[in-house]
């Protein structure tokens, strides 16, 4: 069973069979870099928009609260 495991292991004997996966090791890399800094600045306008969602029913609120005591 053991022996099953390492034969997927593959080292090749020259080294330049390692500079494609290093490219593509940066490019995937840099893409996920770059789609995590979008979903933060998505993520920052949508919390924006929720606070001011948040303070305006909050407003609203207070303003029935206020007109029905009165």
């Amino acid at each position: 069973m053991e022996n099953l495991m390492y034969q997927f292991l593959y080292f090749p004997e020259d080294k330049s069979g390692y500079i494609p996966a290093a490219f593509e090791f940066l490019i995937m890399l840099i893409l996920c870099v770059i789609v995590f800094s979008l979903f933060r600045k998505i993520s920052k306008k949508q919390e924006i928009k929720s606070k001011e969602i948040e303070a305006r029913i909050l407003a609203e609120k207070k303003s029935t609260n206020n007109q029905q005591n009165v």
